[in-house]
């Protein structure tokens, strides 16, 4: 029974410390972008990992597209920060796709955010761009519905084919 309050003492622990390394790095976060939005328009593009690691990129942008800073933080755990990119600034957003040779250096993770943030700069800049909530598939009452019906309409189609 001893052993069952330490393991619970010992997994409250971890949680309470990824909590607190999680809260420092939401600070860096927000301290780097406060940065990066006082030298102009900031693209931020990511690539969201589960098991490996995840990636953030921001870019500090002028008025005609123009990197003036770069920052990437990419981890698996949460004491990543964020680090420079000199090798970015003074190139044009506009040409950070896949045949971009600076783009092609990169990891593959990296690659695919910095490909992200210069979509979604370029839908903004178009004026494309809808921020959409994303809802959890199992609170979107309508979606699970319609799921049903197809599901219910789909076993009825099936049954009657049978039965012929």
């Amino acid at each position: 029974m001893n052993s069952i309050y330490i393991l619970g003492m010992v997994v409250i622990c971890a949680y309470v410390i990824q909590i607190s390394f999680g809260l420092q790095q939401l600070k860096h976060f927000n301290h780097v972008f406060s940065e990066l939005r006082q030298k102009g328009r900031v693209a931020i593009g990511r690539r969201s990992g589960k098991i490996k690691a995840g990636t953030i990129v921001m870019f500090a942008i002028d008025d005609k597209g123009k990197v003036l800073d770069a920052r990437k933080m990419q981890g698996i755990t949460v004491l990543a920060k964020f680090k420079p990119m000199p090798d970015y600034i003074g190139e044009d957003i506009h040409y950070f796709d896949g045949y971009n040779p600076l783009v092609r250096r990169e990891n593959k993770l990296l690659q695919i955010a910095i490909e992200d943030a210069r979509e979604l700069f370029l839908r903004i800049e178009a004026g494309n761009y809808r921020d959409v909530p994303k809802s959890a598939p199992t609170f979107d009452i309508s979606s699970q519905l319609n799921l049903l019906f197809a599901h219910v309409k789909l076993y009825i189609k099936n049954h009657k084919r049978s039965s012929l």
